[in-house]
């Protein structure tokens, strides 16, 4: 009992002391930078060029290795997308193994092995290294390329490829580069349908024959593993390949703009528009300006503290983060800012990305900004080095950029000397304000005039990063919203025609995640709907409504339609709800013309009598509906949904879409289907009790 209260005694003086000892008022300042040691890893070069990286350590019975190309950038021109095609055909099989074949005996040893375009990795434990090393060489040096694994993966990429379409952050990260370097330059390039459809198995064996080799190969091992022997795996798997000899390539400098312009490119759906302030530097490793840069981008945005999120996020709600990031190396790179904004807020976000870009360039960072950017580097640098794998990253770093070998040793040391004047320096030299780009991809109607205003000048580019001209939009004959919707009308096949049709069932096909789903879409006078998606005869998803309530099933969980959800299937009317715009409230406004794919379009702005709205887009030859698209909110997230209407047949009297586009845009990404119809039945004998 006694000693009990003496260790209580003991332990409440001890927190009395240490309350006495701490201000909290004030934070605890940083400790000294860490001193760091790395040693060298055992280094061998074979005969046919490949550095061999050797960094023992064996505190774990594990070992991976890495295999790299320096090839340096790739130009592929009309070729594009066949470097990564061969890639990925690495790991298809090889000469010896079918791809099950390769995988189980991968499995088998519990281990990771894979390649790619610029190489392969292999990890183990220490008793099955041998092996999984001698899978990866293997799948890098006798692959099968059959026929069959290469038409896979042609049509996987098509497939990813249209399922980006419509994404603004996808065509953001392929038109930024696009812009910046230019569609030629092999950092500005891109993959499309028709380049990737273009490529043939004989070019993918053309791309292998050319870029993986043993020159300029560096092959590194970490782990649970001697020098000697690692030297003698390396040697038995790849000492006696011979390839292509590969030449770094030079590439022409890239300007920037003379004067800032802004880039806009329309991707109507979008909720949230990517923008980006971007322009290209000329930064290697060695360069004295390469430590201030590190701390002036970690200063500017380089994270939840940084100056970019602290305005934009934290100040102006205009996102959900701002950042930056300052490329380096042997090529040109880019310093760039991005973030995702919502579409009204673009012109003001612009304004304030250009503002804190300009601050740091003309005005000095606080002593207090700058040592909190250096606290985090001497932390993180550190602790990375508890990765063998990154000290052996260091080592092939220092070969490739031609560093002096105790850069990394010296790492903590450079970043601890830069000065506040050095930031401002390199800011100014390194962060373009008058001569800079900004890339923005988003719904261009909610800010391009806002833009404008603001004292941009604005040029418009498709998805490709191919200008478009003001003239591209024929002039057409002004009408009005009625006007349009009564040309639909007539080019269905008229209000009679129409009227006729009391109820419609409609059956086809969609494929969602690699699925094949079975759809049937009921109607029936007044408003009485349903939709119902099948796989395999049993029913996945499921939406009915009687005419005055309804339900969603997805999964065997059945939910009861409310509030907005409700309220849209009630103002829903027959089998055309454009037929009834005259007479149930809704209110039309036309709001000029747009491209629609290929066609022109009218646009038409849709308010519901309790007020909602959405955007149609009517054909200006045809009169037909092509597309329509509108906003919703669910819980907290904002979403945007689009449906394009597409081979339109007649049935009986009456013109119905047979293709059925549907594209759903969120803060997280993107969606998009597309519906096929086999069969429609106009009239079936449907009955209320098949809407319950």
């Amino acid at each position: 009992m006694k000693k009990l209260f003496i260790i209580a005694a003991i332990s409440l003086l001890a927190q009395g002391i240490s309350a006495q000892n701490i201000d909290r008022s004030h934070k605890p300042k940083p400790g000294p930078a860490p001193v760091i040691t790395i040693g060298d890893p055992v280094m061998y070069k074979l005969a046919n060029g490949i550095t061999v990286l050797v960094v023992e350590n064996h505190k774990l019975p594990k070992v991976s290795a890495s295999y790299s190309i320096d090839a340096g950038p790739i130009t592929e021109g009309t070729k594009a997308g066949v470097v990564g095609l061969m890639g990925g055909m690495l790991n298809e099989g090889t000469t010896t193994k079918t791809k099950a074949e390769f995988d189980e005996a991968v499995d088998q040893l519990g281990a990771n092995v894979g390649a790619g375009a610029s190489g392969g990795s292999a990890s183990a434990l220490t008793r099955y290294f041998p092996q999984a090393f001698a899978l990866m060489a293997e799948s890098i040096r006798k692959p099968a390329f059959s026929a069959e694994s290469f038409e896979k993966l042609k049509s996987q990429t098509i497939t990813g490829l249209k399922s980006n379409e419509k994404s603004a952050k996808a065509i953001s990260a392929r038109v930024v580069n696009a812009l910046a370097y230019g569609k030629a330059h092999p950092f500005g390039e891109f993959q499309t349908e028709e380049s990737i459809n273009g490529l043939t198995l004989n070019d993918v064996k053309a791309a292998y024959e050319k870029y993986i080799t043993p020159s300029r190969g560096y092959l590194t091992f970490v782990g649970d593993i001697k020098p000697e022997a690692a030297k003698a795996l390396a040697e038995k798997a790849f000492g006696d390949w011979k390839g292509a000899s590969l030449t770094l390539p030079v590439l022409t400098k890239v300007n920037n703009p003379t004067k800032t312009e802004v880039d806009v490119i329309n991707v109507s759906n979008a909720v949230q528009s990517e923008i980006t302030v971007v322009n290209l530097i000329d930064l290697p490793m060695s360069s004295p300006d390469y430590f201030p840069v590190l701390l002036a981008n970690q200063i500017l945005g380089g994270g939840a503290d940084a100056r970019l999120f602290m305005n934009l996020r934290e100040k102006h709600g205009f996102t959900y983060g701002a950042y930056s990031s300052t490329g380096a190396g042997r090529f040109q790179s880019k310093f760039s800012a991005s973030a995702a904004v919502r579409n009204e807020k673009v012109d003001s976000a612009v304004v304030e990305f250009l503002k804190e870009i300009n601050n740091i360039r003309t005005t000095k960072v606080s002593a207090e900004e700058l040592q909190n950017a250096k606290n985090l580097y001497n932390g993180s640098f550190a602790l990375g080095l508890e990765n063998p794998a990154r000290i052996a990253g260091f080592a092939s770093s220092i070969l490739i950029n031609n560093l002096p070998k105790d850069f990394y040793r010296t790492y903590l040391q450079k970043i601890n000397a830069v000065t506040i004047d050095d930031v401002l320096r390199v800011a100014k030299k390194y962060y373009n304000h008058d001569n800079t780009r900004v890339v923005i991809v988003g719904k261009t109607e909610a800010f391009e005039e806002g833009l404008k205003k603001a004292g941009f000048v604005v040029n418009q580019f498709n998805t490709f990063a191919e200008p478009i001209k003001a003239s591209a939009m024929p002039t057409t004959a002004a009408k009005s919203a009625e006007q349009i919707i009564g040309d639909y009308i007539k080019a269905l096949g008229g209000e009679a025609a129409i009227k006729k049709i009391t109820a419609l069932q409609q059956t086809g096909e969609m494929e969602m995640q690699g699925q094949k789903l079975a759809v049937t879409i009921k109607k029936m006078l007044p408003n009485l709907s349903s939709m119902e998606l099948a796989m395999g005869g049993q029913t996945a998803m499921k939406q009915v409504f009687d005419g005055t309530k309804g339900y969603a099933m997805s999964m065997g969980q059945k939910q009861e339609l409310t509030g907005d959800d409700l309220e849209e299937q009630k103002e829903e009317k027959g089998i055309v709800s454009q037929l009834y715009y005259a007479t149930d409230g809704t209110k039309l406004e036309t709001a000029g013309t747009a491209k629609v794919g290929s066609a022109n379009a009218y646009k038409v702005n849709v308010t519901s009598a309790s007020g909602k709205k959405r955007t149609e887009y009517y054909d200006t030859q045809t009169g037909l509906l092509l597309k329509d698209e509108k906003t919703m909110t669910k819980g907290t997230m904002e979403m945007s949904q689009s449906t394009e209407y597409a081979d339109y047949k007649k049935v009986g009297d009456v013109l119905f879409p047979y293709a059925l586009t549907q594209s759903v845009q969120t803060p997280q990404g993107s969606q998009e289907f597309t519906i096929a119809i086999k069969e429609i039945k106009v009239n079936p004998p449907l009955k209320a009790e098949d809407f319950n």
